[in-house]
This record gives C-alpha cells, sequence and structure tokens, in this order.
C-alpha cells in the first residue's frame, strides 16, 4: 500500500509504503464500539450526586406521635416520600464505570479506525512542519497550504474537530505553535486512540516514517 508525502508548503514528495496490518483492517462495528464507549467511560468523571435521606440536613426529631393522631405513622421529615427528603435510587459519585479493555482489542480497534481514515482520504502524511520556535503564524500557514490539495480542502475552513495531529516526537515548537488553534489538537503518536482518530476529519501524521514505526508497534505478535 502506498500513499502519498506532502510538504508543509503543501506539495507532494514522493510516497510512503503503509503496512496492511495498520491501515488495511476490515471494519468491525461491534467491536468499535465497545472499545470507544469502554474508553468513553474510562474517561468520565462521576459528579452527578444526590443526597440520600441519611445525607439530608434536618429530620431528626420525629414529626409526632406514633399512634392516635389519625395520620399516618412517620419517623422523619427527610424520609424520601417527604418534600425536602432524601432521594433513592438516584446518581451517586461513588459509582465507578471504567471497565477494562484488553489491549488486542484496543488495538485492533485503533488500526481500523485508520483503515477507514486511510479508505475515506482523510489522512494527510506530512514529512516535517519545520516549526523549531513556537509561532501560531506558521501553524495556520502550514494548514492554509495543505487545505489547497482538493482532498483537503475543509482543512483550514472547519471551526471544529478539523484535525488531529500526530506527532512522533512532541515538541514543545510544535504543540505551542497548534494548541491556539481551537479546530486541531496536537498528540504523541503513542497515545493515539480511536477516539480522537474518530472525532476529528482529518488525521495529519508528521514524520511517517517513524510515527508508522510507533503505530506498528501495537500489532499483536503472531
Amino acid at each position: 500500500m502506498e500513499s502519498p508525502m506532502y510538504t508543509a508548503e503543501g506539495k507532494e514528495k514522493g510516497n510512503i509504503q503503509l503496512p496492511e496490518s495498520v491501515f488495511n483492517v476490515p471494519w468491525n462495528g461491534p467491536l468499535m464500539h465497545q472499545v470507544v464507549t469502554s474508553m468513553q467511560d474510562n474517561a468520565r468523571t462521576p459528579v452527578a450526586h444526590v443526597k440520600t435521606r441519611g445525607e439530608v440536613r434536618g429530620g431528626g426529631k420525629k414529626p409526632w406521635q406514633q399512634k392516635g393522631t389519625g395520620r399516618a405513622r412517620h419517623g422523619s421529615i427527610r424520609s424520601p416520600i417527604w418534600k425536602g427528603g432524601g432521594v433513592t435510587h438516584g446518581p451517586l459519585k461513588e459509582k465507578d464505570y471504567s471497565r477494562a479493555i484488553p489491549k488486542k482489542m484496543r488495538a485492533k480497534a485503533l488500526f481500523m479506525a485508520l483503515s477507514r481514515k486511510h479508505k475515506d482520504g482523510e489522512i494527510i502524511f506530512v514529512d516535517s512542519f519545520r516549526l523549531d520556535t513556537p509561532k501560531t503564524a506558521s501553524a495556520k500557514k502550514a494548514l492554509m497550504m495543505l487545505s489547497k490539495v482538493p482532498a483537503f480542502k475543509t482543512l483550514a475552513t472547519k471551526k471544529r474537530n478539523a484535525a488531529l495531529i500526530a506527532l512522533p516526537e512532541a515538541t514543545d515548537a510544535v504543540q505551542k505553535s497548534f494548541r491556539n488553534i481551537g479546530s486541531v489538537t496536537t498528540i504523541a503518536m503513542r497515545n493515539l486512540n480511536p477516539v480522537l482518530v474518530l472525532s476529528n476529519k482529518y488525521l495529519i501524521i508528521e514524520n511517517p516514517e517513524a510515527a508508522l514505526a510507533i503505530v506498528s508497534q501495537r500489532a499483536p505478535k503472531k
């Protein structure tokens, strides 16, 4: 498998060989759904919390005597059936939503996401952005030049989730140059995951030789 590689100026610079074990993996919807939802659950911070009858303030005194009033017996005004009382079966912040994801499943889901992006023509291989010092203007210029390639014309105009930039080495110069652009996210190649790949329109991989060497290490050994 081959794919064109571009410079930061948007000019084609030869082709790069792609490993079929990473970019030619058939789509498996149930597996992808399981991995993505599990990763989202693992990133979830439980904040929704209701107070039970033991946490609501007040209610220490029995509202009226047990017998003789003609009314129903009650022991506390903070009972769940009272207004202002505790809540039963509500969300609690102590709940643990995390789920384990086997390494092979996580790796296969990533390869499926990369294969889908490559099939749809939404992966851009860039030899280098050539950013030695942090400069947002240079980062914007690079995106504008790459958007001139017909397949990537919405790269510079999309307002949200336009591109995910995967870097073999996450240098401060590149990260700081792109972090002021709200539609772009940078990530180290070793931290690439299917949730981020599928959440962005384009995937830009810098220095593809080094980047693909890193991601290929996740492939299960036969």
